[in-house]
C-alpha cells in the first residue's frame, strides 16, 4: 500500500498504484485516469501494467495537489453535471448534485418555447442542462464575471447548446430585454465569516461565487425584489439557497407578492430550493 508520494515512482503498477492510503478512492482513480489519459476500464485490464518515469511524476503531481486540497474537478478540469461533462476552472464554481434538484424544478415550470433566465450562471451548468433538455426553450445566462461567460460559453459549445450570454451585475443589462417565463439563480448565499468558507473545496472556489460579504441573503434579497420587473405575470422564480436560509426567502417572496411560495428539499432532506409565481395584477372593478 502506498503510504507516501515518494513511492509513486517508476515501475509502480496500476494495480498497485490503486491501492494507498493517501486519498479517497475514487479521488485517487479519477487522477491515475486523468494523469494516464486512461479509461476506468483499462486500469482494470491493464492492472499490471508499470509505470514508466514521466507517468509517475505526472501522476504524483496530481497526488500532490490533491493532498494540499485543491479541488479533484479544477485538477482535472471537469465535473459532470446533468448527466453532462462541464468544463470548470478557479474562475468558476464547481456543479454540485444539490442544484440539479433547481434544474428538474425548472423543467417541470418552463412552459413550451418559454424564455428562461439563469442568474449568476458561473460555469453555465444550470443553463446548458435547461437548454439541453429543452431544445424549444429560449435561455439567457448572465454573469458579472467575464472569465465565467468565457468558460460558460465553452460548456454550451461543447453540449451543443444555443444560450444568449450577457455580462450583467444581475439586472443591469436587462433593461431593453422582453419578459421571461421562468427566472432560476443559485447565487452567492453564505454569510461572511461562516466557516465553511475556510474548509474543503470551497477554499479554492471564487470567494464571490459563494458568499456577498453580509449575510449571506443580499443576493437572493437583490433577486426576488428585481424579478418583479423581468418575469411575466403567473411565472415561476426558483432559487437555490443555504441549508439554514429557506423560512427567511419564502418571506421574502411573500413579502414582494410571489403567491404559491414554498421548498423542495435536496436528496440529503434540506430546503434547498425555494421559490413562488409572480402574482397576477388585481382586476379593477
Amino acid at each position: 500500500m502506498i503510504r507516501s508520494t515518494d513511492e509513486i515512482s517508476a515501475g509502480l503498477s496500476l494495480a498497485a498504484a490503486q491501492v494507498q492510503a493517501l486519498l479517497d478512492p475514487l479521488d485517487n482513480r479519477i487522477l491515475l485516469c486523468h494523469a494516464l489519459n486512461l479509461s476506468r476500464v483499462s486500469l482494470i485490464t491493464q492492472s499490471e501494467r508499470a509505470l514508466n518515469a514521466e507517468e509517475a511524476a505526472r501522476y504524483g503531481a496530481l497526488v500532490q495537489r490533491r493532498l494540499r486540497g485543491e479541488p479533484v474537478a479544477y485538477i482535472v478540469g471537469q465535473r459532470e453535471f446533468f448527466g453532462l461533462p462541464f468544463e470548470v476552472s478557479s474562475a468558476v464554481l464547481i456543479p454540485r448534485p444539490d442544484t440539479e434538484l433547481l434544474v428538474e424544478l425548472a423543467l417541470e415550470r418552463l412552459p413550451p418555447q418559454g424564455r428562461v433566465l439563469d442568474m449568476g450562471t458561473g460555469s453555465g451548468a444550470i443553463a446548458v442542462a435547461i437548454a439541453h433538455s429543452r431544445k424549444d426553450a429560449a435561455v439567457t445566462a448572465l454573469d458579472v464575471s467575464a472569465e465565467a461567460l468565457e468558460v460558460a460559453g465553452r460548456n454550451a459549445a461543447h453540449n451543443h447548446c444555443h444560450i444568449n450570454f450577457l455580462r450583467s451585475d444581475w439586472f443591469a443589462a436587462l433593461a431593453h430585454q422582453p419578459r421571461y417565463d421562468l427566472i432560476v439563480s443559485n447565487p452567492p448565499y453564505i454569510a461572511s465569516g461562516d466557516r465553511h468558507l475556510g474548509e474543503g473545496d470551497l477554499r479554492f472556489e471564487p470567494s464571490g461565487a459563494l458568499t456577498d460579504f453580509a449575510d449571506g441573503l443580499t443576493a437572493l434579497r437583490t433577486i426576488i425584489a428585481g424579478a418583479t420587473q423581468h418575469l411575466h405575470d403567473g411565472c415561476w422564480l426558483l432559487l437555490e439557497h443555504g441549508y439554514d436560509q429557506a423560512e427567511a426567502v419564502r418571506a421574502c417572496l411573500t413579502q414582494h407578492g410571489y403567491f404559491e411560495v414554498q421548498s423542495w428539499q435536496d436528496l440529503a432532506g434540506i430546503a434547498r430550493v425555494s421559490g413562488g409565481r409572480l402574482a397576477m395584477p388585481a382586476l379593477s372593478a
